[in-house]
Order: C-alpha cells, then structure tokens, then sequence
C-alpha cells in the first residue's frame, strides 16, 4: 500500500494541523509506503513573500522530524524538487471539466471569506491530483472536510483512464479518525488563514497568550456551562484523557468554574504533549545541513518513481 499526502508552507504549523494529519502521518509510515511532501507550489497561492516561504519550507521540515517522522521509513521531499509534477498537472488539466472545479469547497470557501481568486487557487485541485497519481498513491489520508480533494482526483484519473486506456491509479481516500473540526480561539476552524491558530510549537509566554485570547462567553462563575459550546472544553478534549475529559465536562455542568482554570490546563497539558519534539526541533535547527540531505534523498526516490508514472502518462495521450 503507497501511501501520499502533502501538507502546505504556508505558516506556522498549528495544532489542527497536527490533530487533522500530522500526528496520523507519523503513524501511518509503520503501516505502508509512505510519500509525505512539503507543497510548496501550492502555498505560491497565498503566500507571496519568497523570504518568508523559504522560512515556513524549513519550518514545515522540521516540525515533521522533531514530531517523529523517520526518514528511513517515509519518503520525504519539497514538491518543487519533482519537475514531472507540474507537467503532469497540465495533462490533467487538458481532461478536467470546468464545471468540476467550480464546485469545489476550498474555491467556493474563499471567495465566500472575500480572497480574490486567481488561476492558482482555481486550479488547485488539478495539481494535487497530479502530486497524488504521480506517485501511484493508494491511499490519501484525509479528514472528512478534505475527502472532495480525492474526490475530484478519482474523476480526473477516471476521466484520463477512459479516454486514453489505463494510466492511473485511482486512490481511495482514508478517513482519518481524529480529523474532525479542530476550532481555533475564535470558535471557527482552526486555520492559518483565519488567523485563529494557535503554534504546535509555541511555549511560554507565547503559548499562554494565545491560549488566555481564547473567546469564551461572559456566562457568571457560578453558572452551569455548555462544555460542548465552549471552545476551551473543545480543545481540552482533544488532548485530555477520556477521563480528565469527563472531570473537567462535569465541572463545566455543575458551575462554579472560571475559564481561566481551564485555560490554564489546557497550556499545561500542550507543554506535556509537545515538549520532546519542541526540544528535538531545537536540536535538528542546528543542524540545517541534516535537513536538506533528508529532503534530497527524498527528492531523489520520488522523481523516480515519478519518471515513470510521466512517462505513461506522456505516451498515453501521444507525447512520446
């Protein structure tokens, strides 16, 4: 089984990043063969400062080791390191409906949040399916908002399948268990793009800060509380044993409770949960050298593998 997912440079890696893919990648490398790349060419969508996207392509590297990604075990590589991505992206393109991508949730949520559209953002789901069939992928591990994504990449192969003879690999989408709804500190879905997030890898006065600017209602103390409407309770409960989650969703019913106790234990239980990959980062940051070796050699499978794939591709449609 070859498993395939990217995640994008587009910021700080925050906790729904972690909760909705990273933690589950990690875990999946000891369950197939696993390609994860850092996609660089879709984060040109939103960010368009190339010192900063330099800076968020290291960060994402580093997140991904100092939270446990081997490279002995998962191909790891930049995007922009495999040059038959983009071209296969056109092939697809010339078999794509429009009225395809006019559906698609992630163009429609933008326009809807007032971000002026482009070619890149229009034809986003095009090159994912090209980043997914260029290596032959299985299996795409996604959250439920995600699952259109491979969605729209099985039309797109089906489509290039039928019209010039089996190309493709047609994966199959893998619902990822923890890969609900992760709300950021205004309530909505936690996202660099909204501006809601709160850094996997934030500490001390920076972690406690984002963590106290959580919203929360103006409810008495004394009052009983709606820990299922409560956005500390949500993300507590996302980190917390079953246990503690029942403690803390009864003092919630019963009353009494100030928020702040509760964001108080919610930092306390991040610097728990992260406090050996925050050092590990600290470490692998030292030693940039390592970092790039791993992305090279990860190129290097890839492209490969890659190469192959094209090359059918280019002579199935008469590009030999």
């Amino acid at each position: 089984m070859r498993i395939l997912s990217g995640i994008q440079p587009s910021g700080k890696l925050h906790l729904g990043n972690y909760l909705g893919a990273i933690k589950q990648h990690i875990e999946l490398q000891d369950k197939g063969e696993a390609f994860y790349f850092i996609a660089d060419f879709h984060a040109l969508t939103t960010v368009k400062d190339p010192a900063l996207l330099r800076e968020h392509i290291k960060d994402v590297a580093l997140d991904y080791l100092a939270l446990g990604l081997d490279p002995s075990k998962a191909t790891f590589y930049r995007q922009s390191d495999i040059p038959q991505v983009p071209e296969l992206a056109w092939l697809l393109t010339t078999v794509t409906p429009m009225g395809l991508l006019e559906r698609c949730h992630s163009y429609k949520d933008k326009l809807a949040k007032g971000i002026s559209p482009d070619h890149g953002l229009f034809a986003y789901p095009v090159l994912m399916a090209a980043d997914i069939l260029i290596v032959d992928a299985n299996v795409v591990p996604v959250g439920k908002d995600q699952k259109q994504h491979v969605e729209v990449t099985r039309d797109i192969a089906m489509k290039f399948n039928n019209l010039y003879g089996e190309t493709f690999v047609v994966p199959e989408e893998r619902i990822l268990p923890e890969a609900g709804v992760v709300p950021g500190i205004d309530g909505q879905k936690m996202s660099k793009s909204y501006g809601n997030d709160i850094g996997i890898f934030l500490e001390g006065k920076a972690l406690r800060e984002r963590v106290m600017a959580i919203v929360t209602d103006s409810a008495p103390v004394e009052a009983p509380k709606d820990p299922d409407a409560n956005n500390v309770f949500n993300l507590l409960k996302l980190f917390a044993s079953k246990e503690e989650t029942a403690e803390w969703r009864e003092r919630f019913l019963k009353g009494g409770l100030k928020y702040s106790e509760a964001k108080k234990r919610l930092i306390a239980i991040l610097d728990e949960t992260f406090h050996g990959a925050r050092e590990r980062r600290k470490d692998l940051a030292k030693r940039p050298d390592v970092i790039q070796d791993i992305l090279k050699t990860g190129a290097e499978r890839a492209r490969g593998v890659a190469a192959k794939t094209l090359a059918r591709a280019r002579q199935a449609c008469g590009i030999d």
